[in-house]
């Protein structure tokens, strides 16, 4: 019969160091220190992940906005584009007649020039005269209504201080019971066709004013 070996009875009742207890864990069991470096590292990549997309919005709202100043800066372009063509119509449809009309206030002058040749008194005397004077008159008549229709109107300038703007002096005379620069005579009609100047009023003043340092009137139609 075998007995037990007193030092096999020593040997199981010594406890196990810290080692044998290591040694003895499975192979495949985390160390701490792999449990703290699995834990840190979802971390910092979802770290990375969120600065990256940040970044990229950041970019993003960037090109966004220069998309929208570029292209709110190409609207405003078209519609002043548009409005500048728009108004160049206008000015084409309203002016386009400058030229002919100008040609044909040599007709209106020489109308004017005809009625004023007969005087009250040959009318009076003369029947002839006096037909001839209302025919010359009903002709003016409607050529002024034909050009007001096209926005040609007559300057009014008699008795009017001088204005350079519209009118040009031919003349100074001496007017003692007249304002010196007011208009003494109108010696061919102005014109306006809309609001710019189609010709100047050819005009006399009374003696005395600053008339004659506007004499130049721009007439670009």
């Amino acid at each position: 019969m075998t007995h037990p070996n007193p030092a096999d009875k020593d040997h199981a009742d010594t406890p196990q160091t810290e080692g044998d207890t290591a040694a003895d864990m499975p192979a495949d069991a985390p160390l701490l220190s792999d449990e703290i470096s699995l834990d840190a590292g979802p971390d910092d990549a979802h770290s990375d992940a969120l600065a990256d997309a940040h970044d990229r919005i950041v970019e993003l709202e960037a090109k966004l906005a220069e998309v929208t100043d570029k292209t709110l800066r190409a609207l405003a372009e078209a519609e002043n584009t548009r409005k500048r063509m728009e108004k160049e119509r206008q000015d084409t449809a309203k002016f386009a007649v400058s030229s002919f009309a100008r040609e044909l206030l040599s007709v209106a002058d020489n109308l004017a020039r005809a009625l004023s040749a007969i005087t009250p008194e040959q009318r009076a005397e003369n029947e002839a005269l006096k037909n001839i004077f209302i025919g010359v008159e009903a002709t003016e008549r409607e050529m002024m209504r034909l050009m007001e229709n096209n926005g040609i109107k007559k300057i009014d300038a008699l008795g009017k201080a001088f204005d350079p703007n519209i009118h040009e002096v031919m003349f100074e005379a001496d007017a003692p019971d007249k304002t010196p620069g007011i208009i003494i005579q109108v010696l061919d009609n102005g014109y306006m066709i809309h609001e710019r100047l189609l010709r100047p009023a050819r005009v006399g003043v009374a003696k005395g004013g600053t008339a004659n340092e506007g004499g130049h009137v721009d007439e670009s139609v």
